[in-house]
C-alpha cells in the first residue's frame, strides 16, 4: 500500500478540471516518485484543456504565467501548481527544442513524447482510488530499477541531447542499485557529441543535481565512461591514470572522486562537493618526477585558476565561483600544532574569510580521506578550531584597523593614491602579527614613518608581507603531508 498522500490542493485542482468537463492526470516524475513511495518535490498535472481553458477554469485563482509549451502555473491554496496541456512535438531544430508544438486530446500522444519509461506514466485519481496509465512498462522498469528511453534511444537523444545527461542524473539520484538499460547506455556513448548543442546553463543544472545526489561518485564515473565528461569538464580526464606518490593510494582522477564521495557521505554542501571534485584538477600539469617521490608544487594555485575557468565556462554565479575557487586555492593550508602561531591563523582567516573556515576544514578532511589514508589525530582538528575561535575577533582586514584611508590622507596631506592602499596593507600585516599594535596612536606614528618612503619601497614591503602570508599558510603539500596532516 502506498504511504504517500496526495496533497489536498492537488486533488482539488484535479477535481476542478474534471468538474468542468476535462480530463486530468498526475504525470511524469511525481508519478514515478509516488510509486517509489517517495514524496514528490513537485506535483505536475496534465490535461486535455487548452491553456486558455485552464486559465478559465482557475479564474478564481492567481495565474502566474503561461509558456509556449502549454504550461500554466496556478497559485492554489498557497501552493504553486503547474498544469500542462497534452501536446505533440514536431521535429527538433537544435537537438533540444521542438520546432513546433500542437495540442492533442489524447493522453497517449502526450506520454509517447517523454524521455524515459519511468517518467512516461500518468495517474488518474478518483474518489480515493488511483489508476496508472503505463504504455511503456514504466512500472516494470521501476521494479527492476532500470532507466530506459521511451522507444528508440537514438531518436530520443537526437530530439533532445540533454536527455543523455538526465539519464545519468536519474541514476545518481535514484540509487546505487539502479542501472541504465544496455541499449540506452550504448546510445549515450554513441551520441555523446550531441551534448555540444546544449547550453552551458542546462548542462550546469544537471551537473549540480548529480553532484548533490547521494550517488555522485557513480554519476561522475559514468560521465567519464560514456564520454560525456569530455564535453563538460575535460580537465578532469587528465587525472585518469596520473599516478601520485607515496602519500596517495589512488591516481588523481580516483582521488578526486573519493574526495567527492566523502563529501557526499558527510552530507556536505554543494560548494564543498565541487571543491572536493576539483581541488587537484591541476596536479597532472604540475607533476614533476615519477614514482613515490613525485611532487606537485603550486598545484593548488594552478588548480584555483583552472577551477575558475571551468566554473565560468559552465556559467556558475560569481558568488559560487568565488567560494569554490577560494576553497581550492587554500586547501593545502599548513597546520602543525607545535609550529603554527596565532598570527598565521589570523593570516589564514584574512585570505579565506572567517565564514569559509568550516568549509575549508571539511574540504581538507575530504582530501585526506580521498587519499586512502587513515584519519590523523582528532586533537589537531580540535586545536585548530580552538585557535580559530580565539583569534576570530582579532583584526584580520583593513576595515578592522583603527585607521582608514581618510585618516592617512589627513596625516600625510596627500591626495588619494595607491600609496594609501600600500600603507594600509603594511599596517595590516603588522597587526596580523601582533593585534596589540591596532592602536590609533601607534598606527598614526607608523603611517607618518611609512609616508616618507617612496612608492617603490612600499610596494616591495607590501609584496613581502603578502608572500609571507602565503608561505606560512600554504607550504608544499607532498613534502609536508606525512608529518603535518590535519585530519
Amino acid at each position: 500500500m502506498n504511504k504517500i498522500e496526495i496533497p489536498n490542493h492537488v486533488l482539488n485542482a484535479l477535481n476542478l478540471l474534471k468538474n468542468n468537463g476535462f480530463e486530468a492526470f498526475l504525470v511524469g516524475g511525481c508519478v514515478r516518485d509516488y510509486l517509489l513511495n517517495k514524496t514528490p518535490k513537485d506535483w505536475d498535472l496534465t490535461t486535455n484543456a487548452k491553456p486558455e481553458e485552464i486559465i478559465s477554469v482557475f479564474k478564481d485563482f492567481k495565474t502566474l504565467y503561461e509558456n509556449d509549451f502549454g504550461t500554466v502555473a496556478v497559485f492554489i491554496e498557497n501552493n504553486l501548481l503547474e498544469i500542462t496541456t497534452y501536446r505533440i512535438e514536431g521535429g527538433y531544430l537544435d537537438k533540444r527544442h521542438p520546432k513546433d508544438i500542437n495540442w492533442t486530446k489524447n493522453i497517449e500522444d502526450d506520454l509517447k513524447r517523454r524521455d524515459f519509461t519511468i517518467n512516461a506514466m500518468a495517474m488518474e485519481v478518483s474518489y480515493g482510488t488511483t489508476k496508472i496509465i503505463d504504455l511503456y512498462e514504466g512500472k516494470k522498469d521501476l521494479k527492476e530499477k532500470i532507466i530506459r528511453t521511451v522507444g528508440i534511444a537514438d531518436e530520443r537523444f537526437n530530439e533532445d541531447a540533454l536527455r543523455m545527461l538526465r539519464a545519468i542524473r536519474f541514476l545518481s539520484v535514484l540509487g546505487d542499485d539502479w542501472q541504465i538499460e544496455k541499449n540506452t547506455l550504448s546510445s549515450i556513448a554513441k551520441n555523446k557529441e550531441l551534448l555540444k548543442n546544449i547550453s552551458e546553463e542546462r548542462i550546469r543544472d544537471e551537473l549540480v543535481k548529480i553532484i548533490n545526489s547521494d550517488h555522485a561518485k557513480k554519476g561522475i564515473m559514468l560521465l567519464k565512461e560514456t564520454g560525456l565528461m569530455h564535453y563538460i569538464i575535460p580537465e578532469l580526464e587528465s587525472g585518469y591514470g596520473c599516478n601520485q606518490n607515496k602519500h596517495h593510494v589512488y591516481d588523481v582522477f580516483e582521488h578526486n572522486l573519493e574526495s567527492l564521495n566523502f563529501a557526499v557521505k558527510k552530507k556536505y554542501n554543494t560548494h564543498i562537493r565541487f571543491a572536493a571534485l576539483l581541488h587537484d584538477i591541476s596536479k597532472p600539469e604540475a607533476k614533476r618526477g615519477n614514482g613515490e617521490n613525485a611532487t606537485f608544487y603550486n598545484h593548488e594555485i594552478m588548480g584555483a585558476k583552472a577551477t575558475k575557468k571551468i566554473l565560468n565556462r559552465l556559467k556558475f554565479a560569481k558568488k559560487d565561483i568565488d567560494k569554490i575557487v577560494n576553497l581550492v586555492r587554500y586547501h593545502l593550508f599548513y597546520y602543525n600544532v607545535e609550529e603554527v602561531t596565532e598570527s598565521s591563523i589570523r593570516r589564514l582567516i584574512k585570505n579565506v574569510g572567517i565564514e569559509n573556515m568550516e568549509d575549508l576544514i571539511k574540504l581538507r578532511m575530504c582530501d585526506r580521506i580521498g587519499s586512502g589514508c587513515p584519519k590523523a589525530e582528532p586533537y589537531k582538528l580540535r586545536h585548530l578550531k580552538y585557535l580559530i575561535e580565539k583569534v576570530s575577533k582579532d583584526p584580520i582586514s583593513v576595515k578592522m584597523l583603527k585607521i582608514n584611508g581618510e585618516d592617512i590622507i589627513d596625516l600625510l596631506k596627500i591626495n588619494p593614491s595607491k600609496k594609501i592602499g600600500l600603507i594600509l596593507e603594511i599596517l595590516l600585516a603588522e597587526v596580523l602579527e601582533n593585534p596589540e599594535k591596532n592602536k590609533k596612536q601607534y598606527l598614526q606614528e607608523r603611517t607618518l614613518s611609512l609616508g616618507l618612503m617612496k612608492d617603490e619601497k612600499l610596494e616591495s614591503m607590501a609584496k613581502k608581507s603578502k608572500n609571507e602570508v602565503d608561505t606560512i599558510i600554504s607550504k608544499e603539500d607532498d613534502m609536508t603531508k606525512e608529518k603535518y596532516w590535519l585530519v
